[in-house]
């Protein structure tokens, strides 16, 4: 059997749980050198929470499990395509390679993107120099090895 698709079975039998506990049915598996790493499936319903996706839980796991949330050398596989916010975590977290199941033509942000977000949301960029030079800053701080806790933010610092 092909290693895709032996993960992508394992996903689809995490959306057959959480089909069966009321849920959206997605799984989710975090693969690292043919190893699984983590696994979830969507509880968004059952705990009335809008972020518990399939994906974004098992990231979480992932990076907990591995004590790092650089995911570089893993793979994703999830049962259905993932979402903006669940694809805008996979690219947080560094990971490379996605495989998913089947298209999400209502929410899906890798193949099915409808811009449902800038048609029902007014979405209004304002600049802000000042949290432009607090990410500068933490960012340098961080090269310097500089402990990033204890950065001082005050307006004269960041200029």
């Amino acid at each position: 059997m092909n290693i895709d698709k032996k993960y992508i079975n394992i996903a689809v039998e995490l959306a057959k749980k959480a089909a069966k506990k009321g849920d959206f049915p997605v799984g989710a598996v975090i693969v690292k050198n043919d190893k699984i790493i983590s696994k979830a499936y969507n509880t968004k319903e059952r705990k009335k929470n809008a972020i518990q996706h399939a994906e974004i839980l098992a990231i979480e796991k992932a990076c907990k499990k591995l004590k790092t949330w650089h995911l570089e050398q893993c793979t994703l596989y999830s049962s259905l395509e993932p979402c903006m916010m669940c694809t805008g975590a996979i690219m947080q977290a560094r990971i490379k390679k996605v495989v998913y199941s089947h298209t999400n033509q209502n929410f899906g942000a890798i193949e099915s993107s409808n811009n449902h977000i800038t048609n029902s949301i007014q979405i209004i960029k304002l600049e802000n120099n000042d949290n432009l030079d607090l990410i500068k800053n933490f960012f340098k701080n961080k090269r310097k090895g500089t402990n990033v806790n204890s950065i001082d933010v005050s307006r004269e610092t960041l200029k």
